[in-house]
């Protein structure tokens, strides 16, 4: 997969770009502040429906046109799959203001000219990001690996897609519903209708997540012993948001106190049997607290190393390099699981990493069909790096000169 053409109206500092896009590696050079994140901003966006930078979909809009009265930004890209099949994917926000809601953002997404949903995105571009804020997989809150995996299976799994928009919906009804039986101003029969979608939404969350973890594991510890040296095993351990000890009816062993053992995948229909004895059995708590006390909003991936919390014990290189590891692996796991490489993004990732695995990374990386990369130090990298990969040169919003 390859983006041949990228176009940009009024997106972050780029009032217009039209840029066609070669295949392999692309690096965008230049100084802070000049273009090159919000590039590789506007990919993640056409594939993902949203920024890994902001939670603001209104700050994407050109600074110069956000006070117009139907300010507006629009991203679109000619994307080529594996099979040489040719689409073109659009996104457009428009902001404006009513007379009742104040200010509003509308997103309209076209594939190939043709209106649909922010859903059917999923699968038209396919992205692995690697940013140096991805330290947060290891040294963050557990908030940032759910968002690691919800946008990696989102990608691939439009079953998942929905059941994780539902689950979000409901999760958020019932908490209010709990909240108002706990204050007597509603009845806990009321619960029922949303425990099954809970249930049902859930389950299919902790599946694929279970799932996603299980196959990428095998991958990121190969990756993790390579650029060790052999020195260290990285293990990959899924924490389930709730624990259930005992057998269920049909025979399947069920989660334990520890996480889920990634060697054992449970379908969701098991995963379900299990939440919805657990929620009943806690009914009577979850009144009294008025929220949800467990489910997949509690999940937890913990990334170790020789047995050991990175997150608690790890040094900083340890968590450099397992996230590293992480990344490469979801490239691979994409591509298997897709039939083509996705896009790799690296946004100033480079700089980051020693030389060792500086030159791990570029060498692994050569699997993608399109890599882009940014830097403000094109020095660093090796002459034989540079000498199959085009160089851009961002300034302004602009790209002011290139070389292939």
């Amino acid at each position: 997969m390859r983006i041949e053409h990228l176009s940009l109206h009024n997106f972050r500092n780029y009032a217009r770009l039209e840029a066609s896009l070669p295949s392999g590696p692309i690096l965008l050079y230049g100084a802070n502040a000049q273009g090159k994140t919000s590039l590789l901003e506007a990919i993640y966006y056409l594939a993902t429906s949203r920024s890994p930078y902001t939670t603001s979909d209104r700050q994407l809009i050109n600074w110069n046109v956000e006070r117009d009265m139907f300010a507006f930004t629009k991203i679109g890209a000619e994307v080529v799959s594996a099979n040489q099949v040719m689409n073109r994917v659009e996104v457009t926000l428009t902001a404006g203001t009513d007379g009742l809601n104040g200010a509003h953002l509308q997103k309209n997404i076209r594939i190939n000219g043709v209106a649909r949903r922010v859903m059917d995105l999923i699968g038209q571009i396919t992205v692995v990001m690697f940013l140096p804020q991805d330290l947060a997989l290891v040294e963050g809150p557990p908030a940032e690996r759910r968002r690691y995996m919800n946008i990696t299976l989102c990608q691939t799994d439009v079953v998942y897609c929905q059941a994780l928009n539902t689950f979000e919906k409901v999760l958020s009804q019932r908490n209010a519903l709990l909240k108002r039986i706990a204050e007597n101003e509603a009845s806990p029969d009321q619960l029922d209708y949303w425990d099954d979608q809970l249930i049902t939404s859930g389950a299919i969350l902790m599946a694929g997540r279970q799932r996603l973890l299980r196959e990428l594991e095998v991958k990121a510890r190969r990756v993790h012993h390579d650029v060790s040296g052999g020195d260290e095993d990285l293990e990959l351990q899924y924490r389930p948001g709730f624990a259930a000890t005992a057998s269920s009816s049909s025979g399947q062993l069920s989660f334990n106190v520890l996480g889920l053992d990634l060697n054992r995948q449970l379908n969701a229909d098991t995963i379900a049997e299990q939440f919805r004895d657990r929620l009943t059995g806690i009914q009577g708590e979850e009144i009294t607290r008025g929220m949800t006390l467990i489910g997949p909003q509690r999940d937890e991936l913990r990334l170790m190393v020789n047995g050991h919390d990175l997150g608690l014990y790890g040094s900083r290189g340890q968590a450099r390099t397992s996230v590293m590891s992480l990344k490469l692996a979801e490239l691979e796991w994409m591509h298997d699981t897709i039939g083509e490489w996705p896009i790799l993004l690296l946004d100033e990732v480079v700089a980051e990493l020693d030389a060792k695995r500086r030159a791990f990374l570029l060498e692994r990386i050569n699997n993608a069909n399109q890599v882009v990369l940014t830097t403000t130090e094109p020095d660093i990298f090796t002459p034989d790096f540079l000498a199959h990969t085009a160089r851009w040169h961002i300034h302004q919003g602009q790209i002011i000169s290139t070389s292939d």
